[in-house]
């Protein structure tokens, strides 16, 4: 089962063929409550088409229901998720997952015409380099979760998503484990960048871990959450269960912290209106279909 949304913008001229742009969702919340869905369908559904353009976006549950999409769609958005990224024997959808990721490049490798676009968010972005062994992916010291600042490579201040972005700019960052230690051979064979690391903590000993990462030029993907928005942080922080979690692994200061960040829209707002949006941009461009 799926759950779909329908934009049709018709045009006020003569009759034209009809752009249809097909977009799935391959949903890894594994059925717990989250944000992040809201969050990308809201951005779906208000993202500007041109008047004869029509969109169609269906939602898969690929951990929880073992649901996968077909190579048929134009545009895939991999989503955050819970628990473990790593390797795990009884999790049968991660074969047909990692099926469909590899059948994305090769199309693209394959296909001089329309390309197929994915963008890879969090526990994606770690499947996939664990997938690719481009990174070592493993679990955090301490967990991470806030507004944190997300600083540019040399690569990544070319990089076209952050064009309007300042360096360093802010995301939600909320995971247990890291993409770390970028190969830098597989890295160029495959034709990858690192566009983007975590802060630097001097105190620490431990490595920045990797944050977003251009796979080819139509796969993008991100540690961070760019499809968060206030509102979903805001709810998530002032549930009195999730500020007593916060509080006892990171302390009040770093609760207050979080608010105050979040007090300031523009940090995520900016961060939001920048990547997915342009990433849908190009995907449109490069991947139309005429019917």
């Amino acid at each position: 089962m799926y759950t779909e949304e329908i934009k049709f913008y018709p045009s006020v001229n003569a009759p034209v063929k009809t752009q249809n742009i097909r977009v799935a969702i391959i949903d890894l919340y594994n059925n717990e409550p989250n944000e992040g869905m809201r969050c990308l369908q809201v951005l779906l559904n208000t993202h500007p088409l041109e008047p004869n353009q029509s969109m169609t976006w269906k939602v898969f549950d690929v951990r929880f229901k073992n649901e996968i999409p077909e190579l048929d769609y134009d545009i895939y958005i991999s989503t955050g998720g819970p628990g473990s990224p790593m390797a795990d024997a009884d999790a049968t959808w991660e074969n047909k997952y990692f099926k469909l990721i590899d059948s994305i490049f090769e199309h693209n490798q394959n296909n001089t015409g329309a390309k197929k676009f994915l963008f890879l968010i969090c526990h994606s972005f770690q499947l996939v380099c664990r997938h690719l062994e481009i990174a070592e992916v493993s679990k955090r010291h301490s967990s991470a979760f806030g507004i944190f600042p997300i600083h540019e490579t040399i690569e990544g201040k070319k990089e076209r998503f952050f064009n309007q972005l300042p360096d360093p700019f802010y995301a939600v960052d909320s995971r247990d484990y890291q993409v770390i230690k970028p190969d830098a051979d597989k890295l160029l064979k495959l034709g990858a960048k690192v566009l983007a690391i975590e802060k630097e903590r001097p105190h620490v000993t431990y490595e920045r871990a990797v944050m977003a990462i251009r796979f080819s030029d139509e796969i993008f993907g991100t540690q961070f959450h760019p499809e968060a928005d206030q509102v979903g942080m805001l709810k998530y922080l002032i549930r009195p269960d999730k500020q007593q979690h916060i509080v006892n692994h990171h302390g009040q200061e770093k609760y207050e912290e979080m608010l105050f960040h979040l007090n300031d829209a523009d940090k995520l707002r900016l961060t939001q209106e920048s990547i997915l949006p342009a990433f849908l941009r190009q995907a449109i461009s490069g991947s139309l279909v005429t019917i």
